[in-house]
């Protein structure tokens, strides 16, 4: 005979506060961060990140990337661009918007932006962060991410894509680990689509590419995670030459 969960053994109906505390994102509360972390990394989330190829184009217009280079590529630009750069930054936001201490993640996101040394990939990640900002701070409605928002509106930050997931994953109880993942799944899922667009894969082989990068992922995790500010940087010049040809080619698919 059917009956409802709520009678089980042991089990009750959660309380009001407890349903809002899901909802909100709140730390500990259950399923709320990682809803948080899926919305953010839906490839609907309108973050941008669908008008970057992450130097992709560049080596597709130089001929210098074909199917089969794929993936090592992506495992290059994870272990030795977005992982030292982009995740470390991400993890040291987190960290200082939890601590609440916006000049510290002011820093961060100056020190972060001085590292890209393309135009194009500084606008990207500018673009970007303040559309990722200005969303997260009407869907989440959370202080933090509205403060630093305003913050960036006044020039005081340059408010870079990675500093700004960071500040939004905090401010919603994601965790550090977890927000990181995050990111560099979504970075993965960006570029997989970029690969898409320039039919140098298939869906299903992209998602063999997915696939074939989580090791990586959780290898990037981990050293982000124990890198300090002075360690953020990339060292992935291939990806910054091809940044630069891409910024004065004739035609472009997209904006990176």
């Amino acid at each position: 005979m059917y009956r409802d969960e709520s009678d089980m053994p042991g089990d009750r109906a959660p309380t009001e506060a407890e349903l809002a505390a899901v909802g909100s994102g709140a730390p500990g509360s259950g399923l709320g961060p990682l809803l948080v972390s899926l919305q953010l990394t839906d490839s609907a989330f309108p973050s941008g990140f669908y008008t970057l190829s992450h130097s992709l184009e560049g080596f597709a217009q130089a001929k210098a990337v074909d199917p089969d280079s794929l993936s090592p590529l992506l495992d290059d630009l994870l272990l030795h661009g977005v992982g030292p750069a982009d995740a470390t930054a991400l993890a040291l936001a987190h960290r200082a918007t939890r601590a609440g201490v916006p000049e510290a993640v002011a820093g961060i996101d100056e020190h972060l932006f001085a590292t890209k040394l393309g135009r194009e990939m500084r606008q990207a990640a500018t673009r970007t962060g303040r559309q990722l900002l200005d969303l997260a701070r009407e869907v989440f409605d959370r202080p933090e991410i509205d403060d630093y928002f305003q913050r960036v509106e006044r020039r005081e930050a340059p408010g870079t894509q990675a500093v700004a997931a960071g500040v939004i994953y905090a401010a919603t109880g994601v965790p550090v680990r977890q927000a990181v993942a995050s990111d560099l799944f979504a970075f993965c899922a960006s570029f997989a689509g970029a690969a898409l667009r320039l039919r140098l894969t298939d869906h299903r082989r992209a998602q063999t590419l997915l696939r074939g990068a989580a090791p990586v992922i959780e290898a990037a995790v981990e050293a982000a995670l124990r890198r300090e500010l002075a360690d953020v940087g990339a060292t992935v010049f291939a990806a910054d030459v091809m940044s630069g040809r891409h910024e004065r080619a004739e035609a472009r698919l997209f904006a990176s």
